[in-house]
């Protein structure tokens, strides 16, 4: 015996249910739309008095994303808080579970409750435990934008191009959820940015002289964040990169013109040519003339 509590203030809500003869249906049709599909999707904005009760459990994940708010759950006895940008699954179960809103500061949520032939050997794929509790995350925007997607095509009817469309959106979605590392939050989009930004200085300036400290100061970061940073970015130290950025460049003009190696060098900021030649020697396993009259600096 399930119970469900809701308040006249509780409205604007969105759900959707899908009767069990449309998935049979489709999944008669076609057989991959069995390994994962939605069976409930929903919204409810500032649910007050929220309270859902299921002690037999339910056959279903259930998936609850809060935005706002606080809101609980209890599985077997056992209570998690959520707060914003949390959301936890419950996965298949028969065990007693409970949830519901806080009572001062009721959640917004977006939920689905999904389901597959092999329900269960998804969970023990995914790590899906039933006392995982919840999980933090950036805000989900692609995820948002995805159950908007999922809801929008099951709310326009229940034809094979609708329900196979949001099923496949399902399996983003929740991707990126279990995956949210591939989500760029803010401070990974600055530090991806700071980092670009590095390197297209490093490529107007290779005639010049740079220090780690000058690359430090232009991100407004100490040096060893910023080479730390920039080393996890694109796995060579900063000095390192511009040195391969040179070294990328005199290869470009030893094969595309005739212009002198000490000229080359002189040009990307290497007074001393011989030393321009050991370097690219130790870099490139042979001289620069070498490279200029090799087979494979012709190959494209």
């Amino acid at each position: 015996m399930e119970s469900f509590k809701q308040h006249d203030e509780f409205r604007t809500e969105k759900l959707i249910s899908l009767p069990n003869n449309i998935w049979q249906k489709a999944i008669e049709e076609n057989p991959v739309l069995g390994n994962l599909y939605i069976t409930h999707i929903g919204y409810f904005p500032n649910a007050t008095y929220y309270y859902r009760e299921r002690k037999k459990g339910c056959t279903d994940n259930i998936l609850i994303y809060c935005v706002r708010g606080k809101g609980w759950h209890i599985v077997n006895g056992i209570r998690f808080e959520i707060r914003p940008n949390q959301f936890f699954i419950i996965p298949a179960t028969n065990q007693h579970i409970i949830y519901g809103a806080d009572e001062d500061d009721p959640w917004t949520i977006y939920w689905v409750h999904f389901s597959s032939r092999k329900i269960d050997v998804f969970n023990k794929s995914f790590n899906i435990g039933l006392f995982d509790g919840p999980r933090q995350i950036a805000y989900n925007e692609k995820g948002i934008e995805l159950w908007n997607t999922m809801y929008h095509s099951l709310e326009m009817g229940y034809g094979k191009e609708n329900i196979t469309k949001a099923n496949l959106c399902l399996y983003h979605f929740l991707s990126s959820f279990l995956y949210p590392d591939v989500n760029v939050n803010e401070k990974k989009q600055d530090e991806k940015d700071s980092i670009s930004n590095t390197i297209a200085y490093m490529r107007n300036n290779l005639g010049g002289k740079i220090t780690l400290e000058d690359l430090a100061l232009i991100n407004n970061l100490s040096p060893s964040h910023f080479s730390l940073l920039f080393k996890k970015s694109t796995g060579m130290a900063p000095l390192d990169y511009f040195i391969h950025l040179k070294l990328q460049q005199a290869c470009l003009l030893l094969i595309t013109s005739e212009v002198k190696v000490k000229i080359i060098a002189a040009d990307l900021g290497y007074d001393d040519p011989y030393y321009f030649s050991r370097l690219f020697k130790k870099h490139m396993k042979m001289s620069p003339l070498q490279y200029r009259f090799s087979p494979q600096s012709k190959s494209s």
